[in-house]
């Protein structure tokens, strides 16, 4: 007899079963299983080395970017610096002209020229020196409040400059403020 073909008697029942065409199926399915199994494991391997390759390729990408950072950031300090050389230039020919010179107008030209040669430089960079009129808590800081006839909130003097870069604030300025008397008498009166 055939393998495929036997049928057995069930003596339980008394029924003819066909188990070599069952045995074929259930081995035809643990077949497919194990071909299923097997391409799971092949894409699950794909995936790791694409993993893998997309890892290495990101450490990469992070050190190139980074070199590139500091090849920027140098370059941009080296432009700064050959433009504060131009400055200590015009500042080395003031000093040997003051020490040469009794001429007091000639050291306040050179002093003239370096603080031009300076403002060139920072308005170059997209500095700009913030402009206090009147009395602006985000951009001053009043150092000294003093009573006069000015009106009140009013910048009297400038003690250091303040500074911005685009809408980015650099250095607040340090200002004296005035405090309008007539306004503390007046108040007093009512």
């Amino acid at each position: 007899m055939d393998d495929e073909t036997e049928e057995v008697v069930n003596e339980q029942d008394g029924q003819t079963c066909d188990c070599g065409k069952a045995r074929n199926e259930e081995i035809s399915e643990v077949e497919i299983l194990k071909q299923s199994v097997e391409d799971q494991k092949k894409l699950a391997q794909d995936y790791y080395d694409q993993l893998v390759r997309l890892k290495a390729d990101f450490e990469n990408y992070r050190r190139r970017s980074e070199k590139e950072k500091i090849a920027y950031l140098e370059s941009g300090k080296e432009e700064i610096l050959i433009k504060q050389i131009n400055i200590d230039d015009v500042l080395q020919q003031a000093l040997k002209s003051a020490k040469t010179s009794n001429n007091i107008e000639s050291v306040v030209v050179g002093l003239e020229m370096i603080s031009k040669e300076f403002a060139k430089m920072l308005k170059e960079e997209g500095i700009e020196e913030i402009q206090c009129d009147k009395f602006n808590p985000n951009v001053c800081e009043a150092l000294d409040y003093t009573e006069s006839d000015e009106e009140d909130g009013k910048v009297l003097e400038v003690y250091q400059k303040g500074y911005k870069m685009k809408d980015k604030l650099l250095r607040v300025a340090k200002v004296k403020v005035a405090k309008n008397n007539k306004t503390e008498t007046e108040n007093e009166n009512n």
